[in-house]
């Protein structure tokens, strides 16, 4: 038995964002990156740590957005457009750069890149990824669990209880349709934890959470083994702390990891640097710029920057890893003789930073699962089922209110950029509920428009539009899609009350905004 455990936690999640109504769509994207530059490099070294034998155990939570997004077939085929598109510019590349050995052998690297993602897109998992993740699910690898249906910030609708329960069944159904077991943890999105809501996560089988670091040093009872053990709640429902030092040694812009000069710097790409002329067909319509995904310099450190040396970076990748893994093995060490059990030093990360963000992040995962299984007698990666399993008995206390984010209390996701939309909100949450009371057995087109008024709200709830709002990225996109599902679940309201419904007008709606095929809009009753 080792010293301690490493609780590695993914949080995989997109906003639903999905558009039929037009041929290409530029939010989609984020779908695609995320698809090429995340899932498929994270299933691919999970792969190579299967071959080789190699033992590793993590947790990833799977939005139910996200999920969607990934089994529809619109979504799917278009992904293959994109692939073959960058295929394409690839190729070209290579052809363009032949009097440049750094950047051909570049060009070469994104070809193969490119060429490996199509195929283990299109043969391996057959146009649907959850296969893969699926399957080390039942292998033993990974522990899969959900959060929100929409990852909906839910210290917001506190004073709204049934729409908390709806957001929280609707999350824990679709993830057992989708992956065949009921998830017994729960990422709280945003880490956006209030007293109470565990007695929800009790009532659907859900048996854990995790918290930001205050949300358990700052609990009920201070915590006797600090963030290194979990507390329980009232009702046996277990909180995980994040650790500081093993987030903060990846998380930080000033010291994580991913600032290395030897890494690949994301903000240079082809898509901004080449001709026009030459890059159009590989950018949006209307000549707009965007990431193409190639990307050919290092972080550098300066101006002037140099050629990405994939060799120098794998090198750092390796230091990084056996540096994080030592420093962890030396906390373990340190708590060893204060504690009466082994640590557990939990350290969730959304997923999309590796990959996406930290070109080389996959190919640290897979460094520091080596790395720790060389370690096996100071530090074992385990999840949070399988800590509560070997320890049952847990200390009581509930944790504080709290987030992660600037600040740690919800600043990012209520301040005055985005404060306008909670009221509206809050108005649809409580005529959702009116709805289903005054319609408890609805049938036909009457049902339909239940059910649709039901996603309409799901979707405006989406902590992600807020979240741009204060971050500044696509905000019209973002104001646009608050109020566009807003207006549907109020025009819906209205006609369900006048029995005035248009059906042509809700059939478009149905097919745009598709998520939760099996949705009953009762889950609000």
């Amino acid at each position: 038995m080792s010293k301690g455990y490493f609780a590695l936690v993914l949080h995989a999640h997109l906003p639903f964002v999905r558009h039929p109504e037009y041929e290409r769509f530029l939010e989609e994207n984020w779908l695609y990156e995320a698809i090429s530059e995340t899932y498929l490099p994270l299933l691919r070294i999970f792969r190579r740590l299967e071959e080789d034998k190699i033992p590793f155990r993590l947790t990833l939570s799977v939005s139910s957005t996200l999920a969607a997004m990934l089994g529809d077939e619109l979504l799917q085929n278009r992904y293959i457009t994109h692939i073959e598109r960058l295929i394409e510019l690839s190729e070209k590349e290579k052809k363009r750069t032949e009097n440049e050995p750094e950047f051909n052998k570049l060009a070469s690297m994104y070809y193969d890149i490119f060429k490996q993602n199509y195929e283990d897109f299109t043969e391996l998992y057959k146009k649907n990824i959850l296969k893969g993740i699926k399957y080390f699910q039942e292998k033993g690898y990974i522990e899969l669990i959900t959060c929100s249906a929409t990852h909906c910030f839910l210290p917001f609708l506190e004073n709204y209880p049934r729409n908390i329960e709806a957001q929280i069944r609707l999350a824990v159904l679709s993830h057992e349709k989708i992956f065949g077991q009921k998830p017994k943890g729960f990422w709280l999105p945003e880490c956006g934890y209030y007293p109470g809501i565990e007695k929800h996560l009790k009532e659907n089988g859900i048996n854990y959470f995790f918290t930001d670091t205050h949300g358990i040093l700052f609990a009920e009872r201070k915590p006797v083994y600090g963030i290194y053990a979990p507390v329980c709640c009232n009702n046996l429902v277990a909180a995980f702390g994040r650790a500081p030092a093993s987030s903060w040694a990846v998380w930080s812009a000033e010291d994580g990891y991913p600032g290395d000069y030897q890494y690949r710097e994301y903000y240079r790409d082809i898509g901004y640097d080449l001709p026009m002329d030459y890059i159009r067909p590989y950018i949006h319509e209307g000549d707009l710029r965007i990431d193409t995904g190639i990307k050919y310099y290092a972080i550098t450190g300066s101006e002037n920057k140099k050629p990405y040396d994939r060799e120098k970076a794998m090198e750092k990748v390796k230091e990084h890893a056996d540096n994080f893994v030592y420093m962890r093995c030396n906390r373990i060490e340190k708590l060893e003789s204060q504690m009466d059990r082994p640590p557990i030093i939990v350290t969730p990360f959304d997923a999309e930073l590796f990959g996406h963000w930290w070109f080389e992040g996959p190919e640290w995962i897979e460094a520091v699962v080596r790395k720790i299984a060389l370690e096996k007698n100071t530090i074992t990666m385990i999840t949070p089922s399988d800590y509560m399993e070997i320890h049952s008995s847990n200390q009581i206390s509930t944790p504080s209110y709290s987030s992660w984010g600037n600040n740690g209390y919800a600043e990012v996701w209520l301040e005055e950029s985005n404060d306008w939309i909670y009221k509206h909100i809050h108005i649809a949450s409580e005529r959702m509920i009116e709805l289903a009371q005054r319609f408890p057995a609805a049938e036909g087109i009457e049902k339909r428009a239940l059910n649709q008024a039901a996603r309409e709200l799901l979707l405006a709830q989406s902590s992600d539009w807020a979240f741009i709002m204060k971050t500044g990225t696509t905000v019209p996109y973002a104001v646009k899609r608050t109020r566009e599902h807003l207006y549907n679940f109020t025009t819906l309201y209205k006609a369900l009350v006048k029995e005035e419904i248009d059906e042509k007008w809700l059939f478009s709606i149905e097919n745009k905004n598709n998520i939760f095929q099996d949705i009953s809009y009762l889950v609000f009753s």
